[in-house]
């Protein structure tokens, strides 16, 4: 039987790292795409051949199209078609008001978390309808429905965004075979938090989470896996909320 071969944006760390692994356990073959941090990637890289997995790093900013280009090019050349996408590559940009906001900030955020996403949902939907299936996993996050006042509203409506893309192209795609699900986490105990300048925020915000704790990037990376996986097969159109109960 053939392995999967996905690519996964923003695989260099968090929980695109953690899914990487994830899906190399469960059989997958690997395009990690990243960056900035290339001895992240090749450490990621690194870790799915040792679980069995064939992965190549693709340094790629997914709000460029030409880099979306070579991100699926180089997937393709290297590994073999690609039948699945994991639009995981976000942003949040320094917290606070968005009255504070700089515009360079509001529009990296959307750049990355709105439009980067559109750019590899388009580019995998055409070549997965060619071959008549695939699956298409995007990482919004709980925020789209909580807004994350005080903190990332722009953040909150690209995540938002997400949400609709993925009801929409489902519907688009299911009768060309291919699936479209989301993933929403919620608090994270990731390295994001301290890129947008509250290192302590896992710990603190995770305390009020019905749990009580910040979830972990490999609780995510599970719930990718199964929706990336056959036993999802009737699911499709559907963000599904891994956030702890908030």
């Amino acid at each position: 039987m053939n392995r999967p071969i996905t690519v996964v944006t923003g695989g260099s760390r968090g929980i695109g790292a953690a899914t990487c692994l994830r899906l190399a356990a469960d059989g997958h073959d690997l395009a990690v795409g990243y960056a900035r941090d290339s001895a992240a990637a090749d450490a990621v890289v690194a870790g799915v051949r040792e679980a069995g997995g064939r992965a190549v790093a693709v340094r790629a900013d997914t709000s460029v199209e030409a880099d979306v280009d070579r991100l699926f090019d180089v997937a393709e050349e290297r590994l073999g078609p690609v039948t699945g996408l994991v639009n995981n590559a976000a942003v949040t940009g320094p917290l606070g008001r968005l009255a504070d906001s700089a515009t360079a900030d509001l529009r990296r955020v959307l750049d990355v978390n709105l439009l980067g996403v559109l750019l590899c949902a388009r580019r995998a939907a055409r070549l997965m309808t060619a071959r008549g299936s695939g699956v298409i996993v995007n990482v919004s996050s709980g925020a789209a429905t909580l807004g994350s006042p005080g903190e990332y509203v722009h953040y909150a409506a690209a995540k938002a965004g997400v949400d609709t893309l993925t009801l929409g192209l489902a519907k688009e795609l299911g009768p060309d075979g291919v699936r479209v699900n989301a993933v929403a986490p919620g608090v994270i105990d990731t390295g994001m938090h301290a890129a947008a300048g509250a290192p302590d925020r896992a710990r603190t915000m995770g305390a009020a989470v019905p749990m009580g704790r910040a979830g972990r990037a490999e609780e995510i990376a599970a719930a990718i896996s199964w929706l990336m996986s056959p036993e999802a097969s009737y699911a499709t159109g559907t963000v599904l909320r891994v956030a702890g109960g908030r």
